[in-house]
């Protein structure tokens, strides 16, 4: 079964604004942030509209085992040079957590962290000392290591970094991973021979950690280590590459969600879904969006 989806706000209706947004685009799951993901500030959730939305998810075949949550891009566990600020980074995850398991949600997606004057054996033990302080045992949640593009210092950008961090931690079945096209693309990973990327994962972390895919097209050639998304199809990876990551028999029923660029202000994904169920590129797609503003 495809479980296909895009990146959804969450404002003031909160969850049941999210559902509404990704029946808009077609898409039978979602991720969402739980407020802006560049700071704290957080709204207290309400319980009536998540009701609502569990309503309105069933109605439509929304699946809320298969809803993602992203967390903040202010915690970085990676870096203890500053210790209020790692405590910080700890206690915020903690909270996202929480708000997770109000929302129902049981993956939440976790950029691992940047070194930045730490060196990296060191930061990668941060990130396992923070994620074995932060989860407790009966914790319903799933924190997935995002697969990073190498961007300055940033960590989990290899399968090894991946294994290092996953086989420290204490519950092992709070544990897995996110993998995104654009960032594997950019980290030195050839997409068109994505098969023997998942036997290399497989081999040494196993397919079973993998429990969301983000599907983006790459501005960059391989292994820049620059990340910049680019709409599907129109950028370096191809709209072909990307649609065996989509459909490959090894991943079926993980979650695939859509991070592309928006075009003029405009959300692409009502019409890159289609693509993706049609399994049918559309080189105007960028110039028809803009035309339907």
């Amino acid at each position: 079964m495809l479980i296909i989806g895009s990146h959804v706000n969450f404002r003031e209706d909160q969850l049941l604004g999210s559902v509404k947004d990704i029946i808009k685009y077609g898409g039978n799951t979602f991720m969402f942030y739980t407020g802006a993901p560049q700071n704290s500030i957080r709204r207290a959730l309400d319980d009536s509209l998540t009701i609502k939305a569990y309503h309105l998810m069933k109605e439509h075949n929304i699946l809320l085992d298969k809803v993602v949550c992203h967390a903040p891009y202010v915690i970085n566990l990676a870096n203890n040079s500053d210790p209020l600020k790692y405590r910080f980074s700890q206690d915020f995850l903690r909270k996202e957590i929480d708000r997770c398991i109000l929302l129902g949600v049981k993956y939440l997606v976790l950029h691992p962290g940047s070194a930045v004057k730490c060196e990296k054996n060191a930061a990668l033990y941060n990130i396992i000392k923070g994620l074995n302080r932060v989860l407790a045992s009966d914790d319903n949640i799933i924190i997935l290591l995002e697969t990073m593009a190498g961007k300055g210092t940033e960590l989990g950008i290899n399968i090894e970094e991946l294994k290092t961090i996953i086989d420290n931690i204490t519950y092992q079945d709070k544990i897995g991973v996110c993998l995104d096209t654009c960032h594997l693309n950019d980290s030195g990973i050839d997409i068109n021979n994505f098969d023997l990327y998942l036997d290399q994962f497989e081999d040494k972390i196993g397919l079973d950690k993998i429990k969301c895919i983000h599907i983006n097209d790459s501005k960059n050639e391989v292994g820049m280590h620059k990340d910049r998304h680019a709409n599907l199809g129109f950028g370096t990876i191809g709209f072909d590459a990307l649609i065996d990551v989509i459909y490959n028999e090894r991943l079926s029923g993980i979650p695939k969600i859509l991070e592309t660029p928006y075009v003029d202000d405009m959300p692409p994904y009502k019409y890159e879904i289609a693509m993706i169920k049609n399994k049918k590129f559309n080189p105007n797609l960028i110039d028809e969006i803009i035309e339907r503003m």
